[in-house]
């Protein structure tokens, strides 16, 4: 089979910071081999958002079968544990076709979660949420950040201040076992996975230029008037009236954002200035992820072509 390696199929995964042109790199290979894309995007798997994920085109998600995209509401919800499960049926049922799995994306726990896996931390206890949802209440999610950085300033240095669902999942796990989250991920035993992951690292050589295709980007999403791009589409999700900035879904960077713009507690100029930094904080805590990544084939992103290097790196294994 051309993506098996030894008694076991192949995946490559495609990581990197926002705007490090993952999904270009994904689509050039589909043009020279037969591929199918997992989507490694915490944000892609939200039905209605499209802008402000940069999610594929729909002649993009044409060009290769995609997955993982477009399979919730926002108001739902879509764990790491889920994402493990999804992906672990998903690799074996495109490799049993014969094509490749490309797993690309910019979630960096979920990558960790698939190859770490987390099985053996605690399950979810609704009494310890409900109290550290009312200590947030009280000081603030960047207070509660603050605290988790005094009791586990590893997990703490990879979350944003306002993470409210992954600091409370944090804390939680310190309240129930007495240990930080990043102990006792640290000191499992991988799990062996059912196929061969090759991963490639798109990394920046220069983290200022990165930041001007990030603001460029954002500037795109954004559009010159509220009746496009981004702060329409916030609009017609907060026109279902069911949703709520506490959700997940809508504290994904831009989005958070934009709810506030509409709420009126920033203006537009606020709204990009902010937008921006938040993607460039993201960036960053990506990056933070992927050098803790071991066995990654870095790239730069930055370089005249970085898939050229990726398509002759899978050559080399017969890919």
């Amino acid at each position: 089979m051309m993506n098996s390696t030894g008694n076991k199929p192949m995946a490559v995964a495609i990581m990197g910071p926002t705007a490090s042109g993952k999904t270009a790199a994904a689509l050039a290979i589909a043009r020279t081999r037969p591929v199918e894309i997992i989507s490694v995007d915490s944000a892609l798997v939200y039905r209605g958002m499209d802008i402000g994920t940069a999610k594929p085109t729909a002649q993009e998600l044409a060009s290769a079968p995609h997955h993982l995209i477009d399979i919730i509401d926002p108001l739902d919800a879509y764990s790491v544990m889920q994402f493990r499960i999804d992906t672990l049926r998903l690799v074996g049922e495109i490799s049993a076709r014969g094509a490749l799995p490309l797993l690309v994306g910019g979630t960096m726990m979920y990558f960790k979660g698939l190859t770490d896996s987390l099985d053996d931390l605690p399950t979810a206890d609704a009494a310890v949420r409900a109290a550290i949802e009312r200590d947030a209440a009280a000081i603030g999610w960047p207070g509660m950040h603050a605290r988790l950085g005094a009791l586990d300033p590893v997990t703490a240095a990879r979350l944003a201040p306002n993470d409210a669902q992954r600091i409370n999942r944090a804390l939680e796990i310190i309240e129930l076992t007495g240990r930080p989250m990043s102990e006792l991920l640290g000191k499992r035993a991988k799990p062996e996975l059912p196929f061969e992951l090759v991963s490639f690292a798109l990394e920046p050589s220069d983290r200022a230029v990165l930041h001007k295709r990030i603001a460029l980007r954002f500037d795109q999403m954004l559009g010159t008037r509220d009746d496009e791009g981004l702060v329409a589409e916030v609009t017609r999700l907060r026109a279902r009236g069911d949703l709520a900035p506490q959700l997940p879904s809508m504290r994904c960077v831009g989005y958070r954002q934009a709810w506030d713009y509409l709420d009126g507690t920033i203006d537009r100029a606020g709204l990009r200035e902010l937008g921006i930094i938040a993607t460039r904080q993201l960036a960053k805590r990506q990056l933070t992820w992927l050098r803790a990544m071991p066995d990654r084939i870095v790239l730069d992103c930055l370089g005249s072509d970085p898939t050229q290097a990726m398509q002759k790196q899978l050559d080399s294994l017969g890919k």
